[in-house]
């Protein structure tokens, strides 16, 4: 498999210009480690805790590992080596070099609070996500932050909505996106095992680890939906605590994105206000639900939800992996108005409305006009299978899911 040029190498270029140490995190075999190794060539040694005598050189005797290696260095799944971290403090502290140290790691619950207590100031975090749509077609530098604007320049080849939808239940790993010959279903089955086994396991106590399962597949029953979460909870027989640790956990993993209802807190009763969940890798999600085809997740009940799920993952890449922070919400009234994602810049929001369709509608993008009473609207879109660019409104067109 060739290397592919991430989106996030300038991000980490840049970022190493500026800060001791580098912490690229993500979720399990998202492409951390190829990222950097590729990045680092013979300028710095490669050190990986996967190797469980390194890992015990570096718990047990510290120093004399750090003897053994001195920077600049890129140090692989560092969050099962918490005792050397006030080793990179004092590393950092001692150098008048940026960029010394990289790290990588997938367990962001322990990693976090160790770069919180102990290289706060010193290290900067940057976050990996799945191979975005530019990326699987060697176009990575290319990408920009997603905004819609009334010129559309396409990029990206287009495809019909059958390789769409075999793009989307395929999944955005870089091994099951660039080796068709391995096993979805395998992939997915070993991936989840390994998830509960080496990050779940050590962050909480699962007791029924079938029941942590169980609860997966149900969320992800609910991609693209508001969560409820008194009935979800009751539906999996967890407490509502239980369940909002849990959630935590696949958040603070990258598992899932929870996307905030926005409303306007002098009208807050007509306004939803629970949360809708995303699961930030829609072939994981196909697998957890019981989608096994592309054909069948086309045709069934929850493609549009998963279609959703796609375009919305895609966006935050978009923004993530230039380095830009960016919140995100959805908008819905109990009248049933809704836009399924708003940001805000430089004054206004940004509506963006998402179909499963080739002929969109100038009725779907509707909301904008209405959302645009009670609050600054800016330019939108509407985002569909339609071929080509074009105009619904005076303050809104319709384009590719490939536009994105």
């Amino acid at each position: 498999m060739n290397y592919v040029e991430r989106t996030i190498t300038k991000v980490i270029k840049d970022t190493s210009r500026h800060f001791k140490i580098v912490l690229l995190t993500g979720m399990r075999q998202i492409g951390k480690t190829t990222v950097l190794k590729h990045l680092a060539g013979n300028n710095r040694k490669y050190v990986t805790f996967d190797d469980p005598d390194t890992l015990l050189r570096a718990r047990t005797e510290p120093k004399l590992f750090f003897e053994e290696n001195t920077p600049p260095f890129f140090l692989d799944e560092i969050q099962y080596a918490p005792e050397i971290f006030p080793y990179l403090k004092i590393m950092a502290d001692n150098s008048n070099k940026n960029g010394i140290i990289w790290l990588s790691g997938s367990q962001q619950y322990h990693l976090m609070k160790n770069i919180t207590e102990s290289l706060a100031g010193r290290a900067a975090v940057i976050d990996l996500l799945g191979l975005s749509i530019y990326e699987r077609e060697g176009l990575g530098t290319q990408q920009k932050p997603y905004k819609p604007s009334k010129k559309t320049v396409p990029v990206l080849p287009r495809r019909t909505a059958k390789e769409t939808f075999e793009i989307i239940w395929r999944g955005s790993f870089p091994q099951i996106v660039f080796d068709q010959k391995i096993s979805w279903a395998r992939f997915y089955s070993s991936y989840l095992k390994t998830y509960l086994e080496r990050d779940v396991r050590q962050l909480i106590n699962i007791g029924n680890e079938s029941k942590f399962v169980i609860f997966m597949k149900v969320i992800a029953s609910l991609t693209g939906q508001e969560l409820n979460m008194e009935k979800v909870s009751s539906k999996v027989g967890i407490t509502v605590i239980t369940m909002q640790n849990w959630l935590s956990i696949l958040e603070t993993s990258g598992i899932i994105y929870m996307l905030k209802p926005y409303f306007n807190g002098n009208i807050m009763k007509r306004f939803v206000k629970k949360p809708k969940v995303y699961f930030m890798d829609t072939g994981l999600c196909c697998f957890l639900s019981g989608w096994n085809t592309p054909k069948t997740l086309q045709n069934g009940a929850m493609s549009g939800y998963i279609f959703e799920t796609f375009v919305i993952s895609e966006i935050i890449k978009s923004y993530h992996h230039n380095g830009l922070f960016q919140d995100f919400y959805f908008y819905r009234e109990s009248s049933g108005t809704e836009i399924d994602l708003l940001f805000f810049q430089n004054g206004k929001f940004i509506p963006i409305e998402i179909k499963e369709t080739g002929n969109p509608k100038r009725e779907d993008a509707g909301a904008f006009a209405k959302f645009a009473k009670i609050e600054p609207v800016d330019y939108g879109s509407v985002i569909c299978l339609t071929k080509e660019p074009h105009l619904l409104t005076e303050t809104a067109n319709a384009v590719s899911i490939w536009d994105i």
